[in-house]
């Protein structure tokens, strides 16, 4: 019997030069991490996953995925280059982590007296950490990128601690928006905190005041600086996840990306745990997380996340679903813990076992 292999293809668009070598060659990285599945041809098969089998359905791949993925080196070149790898969009916030001897209580009133009487006085900033998509620019500058990050930060203790992090990383902030009519003094326009709190069995919690508001703590802001839309259209990638619409009004976060898709700059979306809560928010909330699975060239999510989103409890075939409602979507990346990952195309599936990392008390695996 006949087996044919297929090769991946990097949903970035390069405006006719070569990616970043780093990215390419760094053997962690997904060309290696997910070896390309032999497919049969006119028959199902199994997806061996570190051990985990999950059977696929046959079926024709449906080539909508593809539209519009050959680059129109004529409308791209007038752009000019693209000299960033990835920027950020929102979800710039400082990470306090702290053991307390219990986790807030569930009240909702209460909660947000416990969040009071921690902002009476700052921790010490060994308790400190930048939080958010601050991480995922960190890995990604470590790893050789070039990586700038949009989101709004405060001019007080908080909000200087976060530049000077990303700073030390090579990585510049710019501010999302401009024209903005608020106090910059205002509790309003300070950097967003979010507590992480672990109590004696390691269990945690999250308090930020995000979660008391029915609007999202930057709601404010109404249009995109020149700076960030000058950071899209110079950039390869535009990184959003579902925790920016604490921040951001989803009118705004859509914004950035109809411009990303206009200036060609990929757009990768996870919507993380804030997917579910948006596909049963209000309206907008409900278009936008819509806009975002039908625009985005890749989709990162756990299995769980793709379940919500699709009503498919196969991770694959959740996966398969999420890529053929797109109309841009390249690649769907599901997580899976300690099962690893799967990176599913139009027209193959990879998967990366998962890896452990050790620390001096725990053994955690991603």
């Amino acid at each position: 019997m006949q087996h044919h292999t297929i090769n991946l293809k990097s949903p970035i668009k390069c405006n006719g030069l070569s990616p970043n070598p780093n990215f390419l060659q760094n053997p962690r990285l997904i060309p290696t991490i997910f070896p390309t599945v032999s497919l049969k041809k006119s028959h199902s098969w199994i997806l061996n996953c570190q051990g985990v089998e999950v059977p696929v359905a046959n079926h024709r791949p449906n080539s909508l995925g593809f539209r519009n993925y050959s680059c129109d080196a004529e409308r791209l070149g007038s752009l000019g280059v693209k000299e960033i790898d990835v920027v950020t969009l929102g979800n710039l916030c400082v990470d306090i982590v702290l053991n307390v001897p219990n986790l807030p209580p569930d009240s909702v009133d209460e909660r947000k007296a416990y969040m009071e009487q921690l902002l009476k006085s700052a921790p010490d900033k060994k308790f400190w950490e930048a939080g958010g998509n601050s991480n995922m620019a960190i890995a990604a500058a470590r790893l050789g990128l070039c990586c700038m990050t949009i989101g709004h930060v405060g001019d007080e203790i908080y909000g200087r601690f976060l530049v000077d992090v990303l700073h030390d990383e090579g990585i510049g902030v710019i501010e999302i928006s401009e024209g903005n009519e608020v106090e910059s003094s205002g509790a309003t326009y300070e950097t967003l905190l979010c507590w992480v709190l672990v109590d004696p069995l390691q269990r945690h919690g999250f308090c930020s005041r995000a979660d008391f508001s029915n609007e999202p703590a930057f709601c404010w802001m109404s249009e995109l600086s020149s700076e960030a839309k000058m950071a899209i259209k110079k950039s390869k990638i535009l990184f959003c996840n579902g925790y920016g619409f604490d921040e951001l009004s989803p009118g705004l976060i859509v914004s950035a990306l109809k411009y990303a898709v206009e200036v060609g700059t990929s757009v990768f979306f996870d919507p993380g745990p804030r997917g579910k809560k948006l596909s049963a928010g209000t309206p907008e909330e409900q278009k936008a997380l819509g806009e975002f699975l039908k625009m985005s060239d890749v989709l990162l999510l756990t299995s769980e996340e793709a379940e919500s989103l699709t009503g498919i409890g196969n991770p694959l075939l959740a996966g398969q679903d999420l890529l053929k409602r797109g109309l841009r979507t390249k690649w769907v990346i599901v997580k899976m813990g300690e099962k690893g990952s799967i990176l599913i195309t139009m027209s193959s599936i990879s998967c990366a076992p998962a890896f452990k990392v050790s620390t001096e008390r725990n053994t955690f695996i991603l």
